[in-house]
């Protein structure tokens, strides 16, 4: 080959070479940027709604929306769905005592591994951990006409 060829070569290596690492930078940078956006949301406490808090009464009326239901398909369809959220409700209660004893079992484990300083906040983190979930639950209840 020419020695203007090898160049022509050697320059379009080089390019690919530059467009390459220029594509990892801007990656990095949109990764970095969405990991940071998602770590200050969660720091500051702000969590998006569960679907359970966005509205009970959404899913009826995009049904009622949607499907143009009459007054009878519409009041048999309310009923199929509180039936349902209330097999839910005690569904909730039967398997809470599991989720509640492999929680503490996994805190326990995991608390043995620490050292006596981070046992402390680690106890710290649950309890603000804990104090959220019982206040989002609270919370739910309220929305559910539960005390």
């Amino acid at each position: 080959m020419s020695e203007t060829t090898m160049r022509s070569l050697r320059g379009g290596a080089r390019a690919k070479v530059i467009a390459a690492a220029l594509a990892v930078f801007v990656l990095g940078c949109v990764t970095g940027a969405a990991l940071d956006s998602a770590y200050r949301l969660r720091a500051s406490g702000h969590r998006r709604p569960s679907h359970r808090q966005q509205g009970r009464g959404d899913f009826f009326k995009a049904l009622q929306n949607n499907l143009d239901l009459d007054e009878r398909q519409a009041e048999q369809i309310r009923a199929v769905i509180d039936e349902t959220r209330e097999g839910y409700r005690q569904l909730q209660t039967e398997v809470s005592p599991r989720y509640d004893s492999l929680r503490r079992d996994g805190r326990a484990r995991i608390r043995a591994l620490l050292t006596p300083e981070q046992q402390q906040k680690f106890d710290q983190m649950t309890a603000e951990r804990d104090a959220r979930r019982q206040a989002e639950e609270r919370r739910d209840g309220e929305d559910r006409g539960r005390p």
